[in-house]
C-alpha cells in the first residue's frame, strides 16, 4: 500500500518546471535517530520499506519516506 499522491505528467510545452524528486533519507541500523514524536532512538532493523527504531520503552516500526524522522 502506497500512501504518497501519484505524481503529476509533466508536458514538454509546460512553462513551469517539473516537481523534484522527493529525497528518501537511508537508514542503517545502529543509526542515531531523531523522531518528532518519540524522541532520540537507534535504528535497530532495516526493511526495503521502513526501519525499526528503539526509543527506549517502545519498538516503532516507521514506514518510508520517514517523513517525520532525522538522522543525528
Amino acid at each position: 500500500m502506497t500512501t504518497s499522491t501519484p505524481r503529476r505528467r509533466h508536458f514538454a510545452a509546460s512553462p513551469f518546471k517539473t516537481d523534484p524528486e522527493p529525497v528518501v533519507e537511508q537508514f542503517e541500523r545502529g543509526d542515531l535517530v531523531s523522531h518528532d514524536s518519540f524522541g532520540l532512538g537507534k535504528v535497530v532493523n532495516k526493511e526495503t520499506a521502513a526501519v525499526t527504531v528503539d526509543f527506549g520503552p517502545k519498538l516503532v516500526r516507521i514506514p518510508s519516506p520517514f517523513p517525520k524522522l532525522a538522522k543525528l
